[in-house]
């Protein structure tokens, strides 16, 4: 009699042990999805900022069509909606790449730099970056999480019959150039042309908060100087973020 209580015993520890785990898994993988979904928002803003600045800068170098529709090209590229978290880090790293030149062409044109809505827009696109890398580091942490209990014993069990699969991580390439940082040295914008560095933050999502999804302020509009003429490079479908 007493062994059947014992074996009793640890069938109800088991299956204790077996809900526990379970429930942590599902948790686990809703956190993952709810990450990615922060990681999304801040893109889209990226993506809502990106035609202002492009236009800025075609009131004061409109002969750069080659750098503004790279751009352009790029941001419908990251639009299209990547159906992995790998996915959307390939084309993300091509329009960093693209915003990379931008900014470079923009360090040739004064006037430009000291267009008041431009320097709005490269702080805010700045801010989105900030956010972006924040998200990124909190979403792969807790890929890191899941993938750990999916793949150790006796948690891997548990994710089989709950069908609680690895998740992917947001990664870029090491080797992408993303969008710069911008510094305007002690005295401020007033006191000398802003100072381009590369980003160390891959993944071009990231800000001041550690915790993702920050409610964004309201977009910058683009002010070019003088009347313009149709252009590729413009997207009259911009998507609200």
């Amino acid at each position: 009699m007493l062994i059947v209580w014992i074996l009793l015993g640890l069938v109800l520890l088991a299956a204790v042990v077996g809900v526990v785990m379970y429930n942590g898994l599902i948790g686990l993988r809703n956190k993952v999805e709810e990450g990615w979904r922060q990681i999304d928002v801040e893109l889209k803003r990226r993506h809502d900022l990106i035609p202002n600045l492009v236009e800025t800068v075609k009131g004061y170098a409109s002969h750069e069509r080659g750098t503004l529709e790279e751009v352009m090209q790029a941001r419908s590229a990251a639009m299209s909606g990547a159906s992995t978290p790998a996915a959307a880090a390939a084309t993300e790293g091509q329009l960093s790449q693209a915003l990379g030149r931008l900014m470079a062409v923009a360090e040739a044109y004064p006037d430009l730099k000291a267009n008041q809505n431009f320097l709005a827009l490269q702080q805010e696109l700045s801010s989105t970056e900030d956010r972006i890398a924040s998200s990124r580091r909190y979403y792969n942490a807790l890929v890191r999480d899941l993938n750990t209990k999916v793949e150790s014993v006796p948690s891997n069990m548990v994710a089989g019959i709950a069908k609680v699969q690895r998740a992917e991580y947001f990664e870029t390439p090491a080797t992408e150039a993303v969008a710069p940082s911008i510094s305007f040295g002690a005295n401020g914008p007033a006191g000398g042309a802003p100072t381009i560095a590369p980003s160390t933050q891959p993944g071009a999502v990231g800000g001041a908060s550690t915790q993702p999804g920050a409610a964004p302020g309201a977009l910058p509009q683009a002010q070019a100087p003088g009347g313009s003429t149709p252009d590729p490079t413009t997207d009259s479908g911009t998507p609200n973020a």
